[in-house]
């Protein structure tokens, strides 16, 4: 069952995928592996797949056609298709009859190199679409184009996206509107308090703007996606901002970590490096989290391109933390020499508490969203985009509240009782490090 199971897993290599949305074209060339995915959907009771094969060649004159040819498979039939091929029961999972034939080879006419099929889907479920080689080193030459699909009977228009996705559009919208809406109060703010306003808090103005493109440019690509198939585009403009929204919210989280602007005016030289290793680092990033989505779940090195993606968002992540924890052990040695107790008690509870925010937030959008997509059913695929973006909108949130620009800065006011007490607070917390 491993090595079957291993042979499913493996059979991502090799394969030279263009990904349009949920219409994907698929070019296979010599591949002699017993079980190649291509891609997964979540159908309706009325969905339907079309598929088109073409410039079909073997690498043996005289195949059994029967012994190849396409499916679709739930992942839990496939698990028991596996053990069926353990226990000898079947020799090829075309045999099985847990999985949907879509078609077989021996339907090809007569010297033809191409067919073309539609397949109607009346189980709801999550199905992949796979293609059984049950030929020991037979290669196989071809071209796929899969198309799927559900049908709204309500509207009588189809449906491209996933039934766990259908919903995105609407979703996406609305974050739209919610970050318009904040970056008028932002706006708003600044003008009010611009005696007092900073650059960061001008960059703080553009992650939002930045952000609210990206949503739109998500919404549309979802709302061109569920229509027609295709995103028209938008996907290009999606991962444009996509990018350098991913920047700009790390490079805020280092500045605002550094106390940039509203504390020093200068950056150190190892926060400068700091950012020398994000900036970089979020390029990488974007360019695995490119090939992931045009390549589908299947595609060419998808897998090792997760992993990539993983590695550097572990790396980002940590690296903004460092800055953070700088400010607050600069605080602590400042707080001990300068007589102000008061002012750098305030500056280590703000620092600290955005320290424990960002870790908070990190750990929810890697951890726990990761988390919910793996144990939520896939008519809810929704849900962990909708836990990441309240978590995201959160953290935009209480940046802005703590790091706002404030006319009468507390720190200029400290009456002799306050900065007592919080002499005191430094004491007790130096006694409780020792």
């Amino acid at each position: 069952m491993a090595a079957h199971f291993a042979l499913f897993t493996i059979s991502i290599t090799l394969l030279i995928v263009v990904a349009v949305a949920e219409i994907r074209s698929t070019q296979i060339r010599s591949d002699s592996r017993s079980t190649i995915p291509f891609d997964e959907f979540g159908y309706t009771h009325i969905g339907r797949l079309n598929l088109t094969v073409t410039d079909i060649s073997f690498s043996a004159q005289k195949t059994p056609l029967s012994q190849l040819g396409f499916f679709l498979c739930t992942l839990d039939a496939w698990v028991h298709v596996l053990e069926q091929l353990q226990e000898g029961e079947i020799h090829c999972p075309l045999e099985s009859n847990l999985i949907k034939k879509v078609f077989t080879f021996d339907q090809l006419q007569p010297s033809s190199r191409e067919f073309s099929t539609s397949f109607i889907v009346s189980d709801a479920n999550q199905f992949t679409l796979a293609f059984a080689n049950c030929m020991p080193n037979l290669e196989v030459t071809m071209n796929v184009h899969s198309v799927m699909y559900n049908f709204n009977p309500k509207t009588g228009e189809l449906d491209f996206l996933s039934t766990g996705k259908t919903a995105l559009p609407v979703i996406y919208l609305l974050l739209f509107i919610v970050y318009v809406l904040l970056g008028g109060v932002w706006i708003y703010t600044l003008y009010r308090k611009r005696l007092t306003v900073y650059k960061v808090h001008f960059f703080m103005l553009a992650v939002l703007i930045l952000k609210a493109l990206d949503l739109l440019c998500e919404d549309e690509d979802k709302s061109y996606i569920k229509r027609t198939g295709t995103a028209h585009g938008w996907d290009v403009l999606f991962y444009i901002f996509s990018f350098l929204k991913g920047i700009t919210l790390f490079t805020l989280i280092v500045l605002i970590g550094t106390g940039w602007s509203f504390v020093k005016p200068y950056l150190q030289d190892k926060e400068k490096k700091v950012l020398m290793i994000v900036i970089p680092l979020q390029v990488v990033a974007n360019v695995a989290q490119v090939v992931i989505d045009e390549t589908g779940p299947f595609g060419e090195s998808s897998y090792t391109w997760k992993q990539v993606f993983l590695l550097v968002d572990i790396v980002c992540c940590c690296a903004v933390l460092f800055p953070i924890m700088w400010s607050i052990k600069n605080l602590r040695e400042v707080a001990k020499t300068d007589g102000k107790a008061a002012v750098n008690l305030m500056k280590l509870t703000l620092f600290r508490q955005y320290y424990i925010i960002v870790v908070c937030y990190i750990y929810f959008t890697r951890v726990v969203v990761y988390g919910l997509e793996t144990i939520t059913s896939y008519r809810y695929q929704w849900t962990s985009v909708v836990a990441a973006e309240l978590a995201t909108l959160a953290f935009y949130v209480f940046t802005g509240y703590n790091f706002r620009p404030k006319v009468h800065n507390p720190y200029f006011a400290i009456d002799d009782e306050e900065e007592e007490a919080a002499s005191e607070a430094l004491k007790l917390e130096d006694e409780f490090e020792l």
